[in-house]
């Protein structure tokens, strides 16, 4: 989070599947990046909510996660981009713009 407000970027977190939705739809951000490694909420549900909504259906979303067994799951779910942990951290700057210019 730090990283991305260093480049400039408003950061909203949420604690939730359900929160980051209500924030995307309200908010309408640029991006979305999600922690696939968030426990007890169910992400790919919710990246798939966001992709059949018309209000978010076109925002690019990255999900990262420490293990990349999750990726195939993501990705199915609508994710944008899939991206380990380690990195997205080295990689950061490089990841959101191929995020957004998707």
């Amino acid at each position: 989070m730090n990283r991305l407000q260093d480049l400039n970027y408003r950061v909203l977190t949420a604690g939730t599947a359900a929160e980051l939705a209500a924030l995307a739809v309200a908010e309408g951000p640029m991006l979305l990046i999600v922690d696939m490694d968030s426990a007890g909420t169910d992400l790919y549900a919710m990246i798939g909510d966001l992709r059949a909504n018309p209000k978010t259906k076109h925002l690019p979303i990255v999900a990262f996660s420490a293990n990349t067994e999750t990726f195939p799951a993501a990705q199915q779910a609508g994710a944008t981009l899939t991206v380990g942990e380690t990195a997205l951290l080295t990689h950061l700057s490089q990841f959101l713009e191929e995020a957004l210019r998707v």
